[in-house]
């Protein structure tokens, strides 16, 4: 006998239907599995073999062949073990065929139990828009599940229950739908703009960078509080939005990391090692296409510490994102696109010693030295990089001084402020920030004067600046004048913005 079962295969974060066909026929006892499984899905056999033994049913002891479909796609994951216990099942005639439009999708352990597993939550999204709205999950991705409105999911606990919801011999309770509100909780951090002494060009330039959403590279000697800017800037970030939310959530989904909250609620900040590989940052990894820091950091923060000690390979690797924001990853096992709209900050000391530039203290380097250090940040990554800023010592006064300080929640007021304006301005160009623009839009929202013009030339020839480092300073100067609630940018705009690329035009 025949019998067929929805389940779902992801490629990147989109999901597509899988058709689990079982027959079961007369002949030599044989279990074919078909329709290009990996080895996860392969080795389904035997838990499901045993889970549907220990779950007082019977395994058909005769020809049983299993077909995934469609065969072109490659099927990874232990998900399909569910939906192919339940074909099975069905084709024996255990349980009825009522199971049109449901979507099955979980991992059996041995005994029958159902186990959680990843990216739920973006084959449930995928699943919806193409018209499915019955789902059958294990218990353990509940939390995950219940913020998508309209979807009717039962979150079980074994094989035995989803048989007893399917022939109706229990009543099951769909999980309760959660709003994004009952979920998102004040947000504390370790670190605030208040405990951060001095440094009020490097807050100004965090503060503008966060409103326009650019990117930022803080240059200085050790022990200057560089990191803890960095640290800072996840303080003044407006909250998401529950779109953002599902956005960001889709991705920690498919990579394994989500809490049992079963949401993200907090923008993410990435900060990996600077002996990260290439395929860690861009993601892949074996054969499986599955996102790495760049991704895992959409809409939030990627915090690269000592910026000179990635390997040249892997900073390359981010000029793409940076620009597309989006990275397009291609393995043996297939190609998938993951969003990377990120906030980038970079850290680096001006020289191997550290102290070049420094007011209080003497480098050591030859200029062959700082030249060769700096060489290993290329010129592309910096036109790519908005605000250069120079971090230099505080003096001691500062540091014990008890003058109070700004704190991040005045900094993430008016950071909201200016974000609100550019949600407006951009309301029909399906972008969300400053950073963000085109040159349609530069032209659009970022008309300059003939002064404002004089001024830029000047910046752009004294510090032989790129077609792009120009771009990238008029939208600076548009967030600057943003955070001033101007309408038009004016030259101190300007001025502003171009003092923000210094370390372009730093001879040495």
């Amino acid at each position: 006998m025949l019998s067929k079962v929805i389940s779902f295969a992801l490629n990147g974060l989109e999901g597509v239907p899988v058709e689990v066909e079982t027959d079961i026929n007369k002949g030599l006892v044989s279990y074919d599995l078909v329709g290009l499984p990996d080895a996860a899905v392969k080795e389904s056999k035997e838990r499901v073999r045993s889970a549907v033994k220990n779950s007082a049913m019977r395994f058909p002891v005769t020809k049983i062949t299993v077909n995934l479909a469609p065969a072109d796609i490659k099927k990874e994951g232990s998900h399909y073990d569910l939906p192919i216990a339940v074909s099975i099942l069905k084709a024996s005639d255990q349980l009825p065929f009522n199971t049109d439009g449901t979507v099955f999708l979980g991992e059996l352990a041995l005994d029958g139990a159902l186990r959680a597993v990843t990216g739920i939550l973006p084959m449930l999204i995928s699943a919806k828009a193409k018209g499915f709205s019955r789902f059958i999950v294990p218990a353990a991705n509940a939390n995950e599940a219940s913020f998508i409105e309209g979807a009717e999911v039962y979150a079980l606990k074994s094989l035995k229950e989803v048989a007893e919801l399917i022939s109706g011999e229990r009543v099951f309770s769909p999980v309760a739908h959660r709003s994004y509100d009952s979920v998102r909780r004040e947000r504390k951090y370790d670190c605030d703009l208040s405990f951060v002494k001095g440094q009020k060009v490097a807050k100004r330039a965090l503060e503008i960078a966060v409103a326009g959403g650019h990117n930022i590279l803080l240059v200085g000697p050790p022990g200057t509080g560089k990191t803890m800017l960095a640290r800072c800037i996840p303080t003044i970030m407006p909250d998401m939005t529950f779109e953002e939310a599902l956005e960001v959530t889709k991705i920690h989904s498919v990579a394994g990391e989500l809490s049992e909250e079963g949401i993200v609620t907090l923008r993410p900040f990435r900060t990996p090692h600077h002996t990260a590989t290439t395929v860690s940052l861009c993601g892949g990894g074996g054969s499986r296409v599955r996102p790495g820091e760049i991704s895992k950091a959409h809409g939030g923060l990627l915090f690269l510490d000592e910026l000179p000690e990635y390997s040249r390979s892997a900073l390359e690797a981010l000029r793409q994102p940076l620009e597309d924001r989006k990275i397009t990853i291609t393995r043996a096992g297939g190609t998938a696109t993951f969003p990377a709209d990120f906030m980038l900050c970079a850290s680096m000391n001006p020289c191997p010693c550290g102290n070049y530039g420094s007011a209080e203290l003497v480098c050591t380097c030859t200029p062959a030295q700082i030249k060769r250090y700096r060489s290993k940040i290329s010129g592309p990554l910096l036109d790519r990089i908005d605000l250069q800023v120079e971090v230099d010592s505080v003096k001691y006064d500062d540091l014990i001084s008890d003058r109070p300080e700004e704190g991040s929640a005045a900094v993430k007021a008016r950071v909201e402020a200016a974000r609100a304006i550019q949600r407006e301005r951009f309301a029909g160009d399906g972008i969300r920030t400053n950073a963000n623009m085109g040159e349609r839009q530069l032209k659009k929202y970022c008309a300059l004067s003939p002064e404002c013009e004089a001024v830029l030339r000047r910046a752009f020839e004294s510090l032989h600046l790129s077609a792009r480092a120009r771009s990238r300073i008029i939208k600076v100067a548009r967030t600057i004048a943003d955070l001033d609630y101007s309408a038009d940018i004016g030259t101190r705009h300007i001025l502003e913005a171009a003092s923000y690329r210094s370390f372009d035009g730093d001879d040495l």
